[in-house]
């Protein structure tokens, strides 16, 4: 099965962050919502995700402030870890 790459929407919100959960990046002083709310003000274009099958099954969080580039809650559905 081949994997969409496109950048998040709005409607992905609740998969991302049941992936999220899924891949214990979720930590009890960061609100998951919070984040993706903060995402589309600042940079939106680096908030990514990977379908398949019309399931999110991937998701990386990336930033630029002009000389380096980071990411964050990078995310691979366990049953889709080590695929390819």
């Amino acid at each position: 099965m081949e994997m969409e790459i496109r950048a998040y929407r709005y409607e992905d919100e609740a998969a991302v962050v049941h992936l999220w959960r899924d891949c214990n990046l979720v930590v009890p002083h960061n609100d998951p919502h919070r984040d993706i709310h903060r995402k589309q003000v600042f940079q939106p274009d680096l908030f990514l995700v990977g379908v398949e099958a019309n399931r999110v099954v991937a998701s990386v969080m990336a930033g630029y402030e002009g000389h380096r580039g980071w990411m964050n809650y990078l995310a691979v559905a366990p049953d889709r870890q080590r695929a390819g």
